[in-house]
């Protein structure tokens, strides 16, 4: 979670913790991306603000007309990392930058991926299979649900190549569910 010798909090918490607003909204994001508890939620809150926060920043500088080198520099380093992520699309703007939401972040969770991969029937098992060893990433264990899955490695997405549950036969796999929406025989929920 960052520099040791510089040990701090990759979150911010609410400034109005009992909202009831957000409280609701809050437990809906937490019941349909499976996280653990709030700081999961938060941490990735914190993450958009500080995007947003540099992109304000950047899109006030070029509003003023004092665009230099290293800010056209610092522009394209935002979009970039952001794109790499796969948080922004490809041909997204700088504007674009403040139309992004919590779930553009969540969505990009080991976790979620996995589900929406179809390589676990819900989000906790998707939960269980990570901390379990189950899942890899480039042919390497991961084992931290949150992990930020960049676009490049989104395809390299599979079961760890020594997992019980590479075979076909597993009775903790899904479904593969073909174009029809229709089971694929020999292969159970």
């Amino acid at each position: 979670m960052g520099y040791p010798g510089k040990c701090k909090k990759q979150y911010e918490t609410p400034r109005y913790p009992w909202q009831e607003e957000k409280l609701e909204e809050d437990a809906n994001l937490i019941k349909r991306y499976g996280l653990r508890n709030k700081r999961e939620l938060w941490r990735a809150e914190s993450t958009l603000r500080k995007y947003r926060r540099v992109a304000r920043r950047l899109l006030a500088k070029r509003a003023s007309g004092m665009v230099s080198d290293s800010t056209k520099r610092e522009i394209e380093n935002l979009l970039e990392s952001l794109k790499r992520r796969g948080v922004l699309e490809l041909d997204g703007e700088l504007d674009d930058i403040l139309a992004l939401t919590v779930e553009d972040f969540l969505n990009r969770r080991l976790q979620t991926l996995v589900v929406q991969k179809n390589l676990a029937s819900s989000m906790r098992q998707a939960r269980q299979f990570i901390v379990h060893g189950h899942i890899a990433l480039n042919d390497r264990r991961i084992t931290i649900p949150g992990y930020m899955v960049n676009r490049g490695e989104e395809s390299n997405l599979d079961y760890y190549p020594g997992s019980p549950i590479t075979d076909e036969m597993h009775p903790v796999r899904p479904a593969k569910v073909v174009e029809t929406g229709v089971p694929v025989e020999g292969s159970e929920s």
